[in-house]
């Protein structure tokens, strides 16, 4: 198995445990909110100065779109797959 494969395994994993945590939550909105913000600004900031420690990750539309749905976890996962 691929790497490619782990990978998209892994996210298609994460939404579905995301989508089921905001489901669950009393403040659906608010909690969805936070998960966007949390992951487009560990986005930014990897972009930004990710470079000082090797992870740096472009701003495109699969890591922009990444990072609104599944948060943090995408981004960590993006600079784990970017050291394999």
């Amino acid at each position: 198995m691929s790497t490619e494969m782990i990978f998209y395994l892994v996210c298609g994993t994460s939404a579905a445990i995301m989508l089921i945590y905001y489901i669950k939550r009393r403040r659906r909105l608010v909690s969805a909110f936070f998960g966007v913000f949390s992951g487009l600004a560990a986005l930014f900031l990897m972009n930004r100065f990710g470079g000082a420690i090797g992870g740096d990750l472009p701003l495109n539309a699969f890591n922009v779109c990444g990072s609104m749905l599944l948060g943090i976890p995408f981004v960590a996962l993006m600079i784990i797959i970017k050291y394999l």
